[in-house]
């Protein structure tokens, strides 16, 4: 059984990427579960909170479904050509300390994809990822991409994917992504 941990960029009730996440959940290849965790309870990074109480409980149980899952998913949204903010910060905490970057994400297979109602998907979002994902050790997939341009068309009033071109798209990239994940070298 594969494992992969799946992480919208968005705090928003109605996102796409959320709702694109659930859809991967609902498509996932047989053999395959994507446990969607979530960056709510993240507060913004800042060195003295961290000083002062250490890393925050729910980021610890966080870093623990990612360092025990087999991959990792993020649906990304794309604010001003880049990263959104929320995202990133959690991306932050996660790699605190950076003692804990090879036991997190070192090695780890990870696939991004992301929804926005704009016409260019979420192309300049997923490219600002690379760096990101560089540092942090692990393993991009890139064998196919999947960005959801015009969302609001794409998923119906209770944020069903309801594109069947979109749903085919999404299957075929959770497919080659797990078999990405299931060639996985151990680090070290």
């Amino acid at each position: 059984m594969t494992t992969m941990i799946g992480i919208a960029g968005s705090l928003r009730r109605g996102s796409y990427n959320s709702a694109l996440l659930r859809a991967a959940v609902e498509l996932a290849p047989a053999g395959c579960i994507i446990d969607i965790a979530s960056i709510r309870e993240f507060p913004l990074y800042n060195a003295d909170l961290e000083a002062e109480r250490g890393i925050p409980e729910a980021v610890v149980a966080l870093k623990a479904r990612i360092a025990a899952a087999d991959g990792l998913l993020l649906a990304t949204p794309e604010y001003n050509s880049s990263i959104p903010g929320v995202f990133k910060n959690a991306i932050d905490w996660l790699s605190r300390p950076p003692a804990d970057l090879p036991r997190v994400f070192g090695g780890k297979p990870v696939g991004v994809i992301g929804a926005t109602p704009g016409g260019w998907g979420t192309v300049l979002s997923q490219t600002a990822w690379l760096p990101v994902l560089r540092y942090l050790g692990m393993r991009p997939f890139f064998a196919r991409s999947l960005y959801v341009s015009g969302a609001g068309k794409a998923f119906d009033a209770e944020g069903r994917l309801a594109d069947d071109e979109l749903r085919a798209r999404l299957r075929a990239y959770l497919e080659q992504l797990v078999a990405f994940a299931a060639q996985r070298t151990p680090a070290g």
